[in-house]
């Protein structure tokens, strides 16, 4: 069964083999929406590098240097492969959805683990590989922070902190590139074009769970953004991945009125 498949996934604790397990699920199979499912190891599993530390022991590198580009890199590959485990956890935690919902999630990990074999791969090319930085956790202590209900976890991971990297892309690529990375700019181009999809399935479910429960959804947003701690998100935003995204004119007006 698919779900039972991704908490298997996510608990591989290898980059290779979490990678592969991932690639070789089948959205098309049997998903069991309504099983109840218990880990048997701490999630998510996790290879022995990169060390993570607190975001601001992250060292800041020129990205004139080699090893600054090849560090913002790496802080990419760490985005996209805490995004496949994002992707496997909400489609293994979370029961009794449509059938549909978990289909969408499964794809989108396959494209994560599709974004950060790209990363990785063109990162080998400078000499580098994942692991080689320290990382931080954030997106997954968010993760962690809204295990207890579907709707908190869509309104801010998928909608809050992943929509950010659409505001945040084409500044990094075109950093990259005016600093001779020039083989980067295609691949965050994949990311981009990849992420407004992840971004709308998010709002697409925010929505359908909002309407389920009978909420407003920027009323909702704006109360659990407070319940769980999550940080301010600042501008400048990209409003036209974030319309392609699905945000709609009330959402994008409040989100520049913060």
């Amino acid at each position: 069964m698919l779900r039972q498949q991704a908490l298997a996934a996510l608990m591989l604790d290898t980059v290779p083999a979490k990678v592969a397990a991932v690639l070789a699920l089948d959205p098309a199979g049997p998903v069991a929406p309504g099983l109840r499912l218990v880990p048997s190891a701490p999630l998510p599993g996790r290879p022995p590098r990169p060390a993570l530390v607190a975001p601001a022991e992250v060292p800041r590198r020129s990205l004139y240097t080699a090893e600054g580009r090849a560090a913002l890199l790496h802080a990419i590959a760490h985005i996209e492969f805490n995004a496949i485990d994002l992707a496997l956890d909400i489609v293994w935690r979370f029961p009794d959805l449509p059938e549909d919902f978990y289909r969408d999630w499964l794809r989108i990990a396959r494209e994560e683990a599709q974004h950060f074999t790209l990363v990785d791969d063109h990162l080998r090319t400078l000499g580098y590989a994942y692991g080689d930085f320290a990382a931080h956790r954030g997106l997954w202590d968010m993760a962690e922070k809204t295990a207890d209900d579907v709707l908190a976890r869509l309104a801010l991971v998928p909608r809050a902190m992943e929509a950010r990297g659409l505001d945040v892309n084409r500044g990094i690529r075109d950093k990259l590139v005016q600093a001779g990375e020039v083989a980067a700019g295609p691949i965050l181009d994949v990311i981009l074009r990849d992420e407004i999809g992840h971004v709308a399935a998010g709002n697409r479910w925010y929505r359908h769970v909002c309407r389920e429960r009978g909420l407003e959804p920027l009323a909702a947003e704006a109360e659990l953004a407070a319940r769980y701690g999550a940080p301010k998100v600042r501008g400048p935003f990209n409003l036209e991945a974030r319309r392609a995204a699905g945000f709609d004119a009330a959402e994008l007006a409040a989100l520049v009125a913060r």
